[in-house]
């Protein structure tokens, strides 16, 4: 089984969206385990402030399937295929990292954002802290420790997982 960690984020109902997204990655993946919950301004356009969370978990798909899925999630939950990057969105899921692999194809592996996106590198820290990015060979509570955090606004919620 591979050890995959998954960027979760929204800026339209994000609550909803969240937790919908969670069920349908319990359908499709093994030993999901959850990130607190973030807020962060929009990066890259003006807009909504997000939800973000980082979700490990385990699969025996290829990457090629485990990205088919995420794909198919967020068109599920109103994620309109080919729209513009930096705009509000439904649900965003992304792959950030697939055991050690380091790729350019079929996506980037190990996610490029991990290094400089807070709402990413925080999350991702905070529950694989003694994981080593494959490349830059530190792990992520280091790297999260180094980052300039004035870089971008981002702070814990309390988020109520009920339905």
């Amino acid at each position: 089984m591979a050890k995959i960690f998954i960027s979760l984020g929204s800026n339209i109902e994000p609550e909803s969206h969240l937790k919908a997204a969670l069920i349908d990655l319990g359908h499709h993946f093994d030993k999901l385990e959850l990130s607190s919950v973030y807020e962060s301004e929009a990066v890259g356009f003006d807009g909504t402030n997000f939800l973000n969370m980082v979700v490990a978990a385990e699969t025996n798909m290829t990457i090629e399937q485990v990205v088919s899925c995420f794909k198919q999630i967020e068109q599920d939950h109103g994620r309109v295929k080919g729209a513009k990057k930096f705009a509000p969105r439904t649900l965003d899921i992304d792959l950030l990292l697939y055991d050690d692999v380091v790729s350019q194809q079929p996506i980037e592996l190990p996610r490029a954002e991990i290094l400089y996106n807070a709402f990413v590198l925080w999350p991702l820290a905070e529950i694989a802290p003694h994981l080593h990015h494959p490349v830059v060979k530190q792990s992520y509570q280091s790297l999260w420790h180094d980052y300039d955090k004035q870089q971008q606004s981002l702070w814990p919620i309390e988020f109520d997982w009920s339905a």
